[in-house]
């Protein structure tokens, strides 16, 4: 157990780097704030239909929010995901409109994932399956990412979505992660090249048996390996082989397992931080 959390701090810190409303123009949608947008993007929006009032940006009416967000995409403002994600005006509302999961950012609009620890308990200490991003992929390729984990469509619960991205990303039968148990949500908010993010992360513990063996099947990953918690720890802390979030839930999973003293000021600081409830691009 460790009491020095500054170097997992770091990882919050990288996480958690938009400084709300800075330039950026709040975006009402249906009557609700729901976003922020760069100015960058104004121009574009203007030509669409949206209007101001009162400093915001504003869409009337949600339902054009889908065919707004195609269109921006065939105006290249974004490369498409061809993937609809549900957008909801607050992390825990029921959703009013959809747009490509490629658009979120560029609105600052909340998007939701599911992440998934797959742990097997030896003899010799609990250890993590991780997999190896590929090289192929958008975002952080070759990074080291968890055995499950995605965002979560238009539609779906985060139960479905996690069923739906074991099955895909590592060939787990819906039966086996049935036994998966929720442990944590996360939230952040950072600046990235694509734009503002504001993710949710709702993430699940799964024991595996020993003998199981994950299979890359939808070539998002290059391959899996399995590892004790303790490397996995030793690798958060030491460097930034992970992709960015992934780091996020490991900590969470360290504060849990006592790799990380969850009592020290650190460790306290890290759990308020990861639950971001005082985070105020989710107020």
């Amino acid at each position: 157990m460790t009491s020095d959390a500054a170097p997992f701090i770091r990882h919050l810190d990288s996480c958690n780097t938009a400084r709300l409303p800075g330039d950026r123009t709040p975006f009402r949608l249906g009557g609700a704030m729901a976003g922020w947008i760069a100015p960058a993007l104004l121009p574009a929006l203007a030509r669409h239909g949206l209007h101001r009032q009162d400093g915001a940006l504003v869409l009337d009416d949600p339902s054009r929010l889908e065919a707004i967000g195609e269109a921006l995409a065939a105006e290249g403002a974004y490369r498409s995901h061809h993937e609809l994600f549900d957008v909801a005006p607050t992390a825990d509302a029921p959703p009013v409109a959809r747009i490509d999961r490629g658009a979120l950012p560029l609105f600052g609009l909340i998007a939701h994932g599911v992440h998934m620890n797959g742990l097997v308990r030896r003899p010799d200490g609990l250890h993590l399956w991780v997999g190896r991003r590929a090289m192929n992929k958008r975002l952080d390729p070759g990074k080291l990412d968890h055995l499950v984990a995605g965002g979560i469509p238009a539609g779906h619960t985060p139960r479905q979505a996690l069923e739906k991205e074991a099955a895909e990303e590592a060939g787990i039968a819906p039966a086996l992660v049935a036994h998966a148990t929720p442990s944590a949500g996360i939230r952040y908010a950072m600046d990235r090249p694509e734009g503002l993010r504001r993710d949710v992360l709702h993430c699940y513990d799964l024991d595996l048996p020993p003998d199981f063996v994950p299979v890359p099947t939808d070539g998002e990953v290059e391959s899996f390996i399995l590892m004790p918690l303790h490397e996995a720890w030793r690798i958060v802390r030491e460097g930034d082989a992970f992709k960015f979030n992934v780091n996020l839930v490991l900590i969470d999973l360290f504060l849990r397992h006592g790799l990380i003293d969850p009592d020290s000021p650190g460790g306290r600081h890290l759990r308020a931080g990861l639950s971001g409830l005082d985070n105020p691009a989710f107020a």
